[in-house]
């Protein structure tokens, strides 16, 4: 990967650090690219010479790695994770592919049972959007009546809690003991949490493995305090990946006196923690049935929810986003459902700042082009669009054929931001390229199947069809991007000698920036 600074994986023989000089024999520039030597000197890329060209000399004690014709890429950004949950959720108790409610406490009572200290049973990775049964207390109660258990959905805007874990956060009264939203996030916030520095190396294995998938920069909408956990990590140990900390509505306001920035410097890792955009919200999510929607979900309609629900109003949203574009913050809007994206799109329209819109998972056809126009990214994570197929066709049907319509946006002109949504699928950028360019992870046919693909050599960088984008690290107020995958690139490559096959001077930024992994250039995105 390019982005060497922000990578420590121990190589053979000794570490990679941004310190080490490095140089790379037969290192092929992209899937069938040039061979070249290429050095790496702290942490920049320095040098770039055609196999056959002027010899790159390494100094005295430095390495020399032959690749033996393996691919460079440049490093990948993931444009959505929640950090602390995803290196949390490989602690708790694994709920994924339950297929109902009562599977799910049948999991509590055999594996819930060996602390008898009242420590809270965490448990991760139910979805309930196709089951049979509705989560209930009383089936948690029944399993596990005197320990504490909080379950919480895959998709982190849903907890289901039992009697004694309700009282724990003082709501014993609950009826059901499922909280969704605002208050899920309230909840699970008032339960005892494992200790910060704990959580601190979990988070830095996590930022290891990710480095180890060739992720070299992530932006992180971690609820809670992102920046200052951030600022307190980078003064303990610099992380393996380049990270911006999301703001939240509740700490804007220390943001702006702080006088924090999107892109601006944080903490003391060179760079590596940045400031990240504001996290609103104007709906919840396809999975809790919470995504807000023009028509109703399956069920009596004119009932409270039937649409899914808003979040937050038009007008706080516009207000909110005015206060942090005023002061160099950047919004970052999660819109899911159709009614939920034209709202979000109005209040960029109202707003008249740059900044994202987090899934856009439907969409009306009228609001396509609105992206380009208002120079609104679609932060969008393909996984999503394999994980969540099935409850789209019960609760979105007759309208899948606008859901993760990433096609229709890149020929809309849009900008797309790749990213995992980490947990809710893994955070491993590979996954999200197949599943943007097959749409299907089984032997079913692709999602949407009548989507026009966008082809090799329609999709260019920069201006109208803008292509898919999984290398590029957030962009700072006022300027551009940092380069591919904010990588920071020695000058002195620019004097380089390689050529391409026939004979032509061969650019190697130019090629490390048109790599298939930095712009899918040689795969159809659906």
């Amino acid at each position: 990967m390019t982005d060497f600074v922000s990578t420590r994986r121990r190589l053979p023989g000794g570490d990679l650090s941004p310190a080490t000089a490095l140089t790379l024999d037969r290192v092929r520039l992209g899937a069938g690219g040039p061979l070249v030597r290429l050095r790496v000197a702290g942490g920049r890329v320095t040098h770039v010479v055609a196999e056959d060209g002027e010899r790159v000399r390494p100094a005295g004690g430095e390495r020399v790695l032959d690749l033996e014709g393996r691919v460079l890429l440049p490093g990948l950004w993931d444009a959505h994770v929640h950090m602390a949950e995803w290196a949390s959720a490989r602690h708790r108790l694994d709920l994924s592919g339950t297929a109902s409610a009562r599977a799910v406490a049948d999991i509590v009572r055999e594996r819930g049972g060996g602390a008898s200290d009242g420590t809270v049973l965490f448990g991760y990775g139910f979805r309930d959007g196709l089951w049979p049964d509705a989560p209930h207390k009383r089936l948690l109660d029944a399993a596990l009546p005197d320990r504490p258990v909080a379950l919480v959905s895959a998709d982190l805007h849903a907890a289901w809690l039992n009697s004694a874990c309700l009282a724990l956060v003082g709501r014993g009264d609950h009826p059901s003991g499922l909280v969704r939203e605002h208050e899920c996030h309230e909840v699970l916030s008032a339960l005892p949490a494992a200790p910060a520095e704990v959580v601190d190396g979990w988070i830095a294995d996590a930022c290891e493995a990710a480095a180890a998938r060739g992720v070299t920069g992530v932006i992180d909408f971690q609820y809670g305090d992102a920046v200052e956990d951030w600022e307190r990590r980078s003064a303990e140990s610099p992380p393996a990946v380049r990270v911006a900390a999301a703001v939240y509505p509740n700490r804007l306001d220390a943001a702006v006196e702080r006088g924090l920035r999107t892109g601006a410097e944080l903490g003391v890792g060179g760079g590596l923690v940045r400031v990240g955009p504001l996290k609103l919200f104007t709906d919840g999510s396809l999975n809790t049935r919470t995504a807000l929607c023009r028509d109703p979900y399956p069920g009596p309609a004119g009932t409270d929810g039937s649409h899914g629900i808003e979040e937050t109003s038009p007008r706080e949203l516009v207000r909110l986003m005015r206060r942090a574009a005023a002061h160099g913050i950047e919004p970052a809007v999660h819109a899911i459902g159709d009614r939920a994206n034209t709202v979000a799109l109005d209040a960029f329209e109202a707003v008249r700042c740059r900044g994202r819109i987090e899934h856009a998972q439907l969409l009306s056809p009228e609001d396509l082009p609105r992206f380009a126009r208002l120079g609104v990214t679609a932060g969008v994570q393909p996984r999503h669009a394999t994980d969540d197929r099935d409850v789209a066709d019960r609760h979105w049907a007759g309208r899948t054929e606008r859901a993760f319509a990433y096609a229709d946006l890149l020929a809309a002109g849009a900008r797309l931001e790749f990213g995992s949504d980490a947990p809710v699928s893994p955070l491993d950028p590979w996954l999200a390229i197949a599943s943007a360019v097959s749409r299907t992870d089984d032997e079913r046919p692709p999602v949407a199947p009548g989507a026009a693909p966008v082809r090799p050599g329609r999709a260019r960088r920069g201006g109208p069809g803008a292509p898919a984008h999984q290398g590029r690290g957030p962009r700072r107020p006022g300027g551009r991007g940092r380069g591919p995958a904010g990588s920071r690139h020695g000058h002195a490559a620019h004097d380089a000698r390689a050529r391409h096959d026939d004979g032509r001077p061969l650019d190697p930024w130019a090629v490390l920036r048109q790599a298939p992994a930095h712009q899918l250039r040689v795969a159809e995105v659906r």
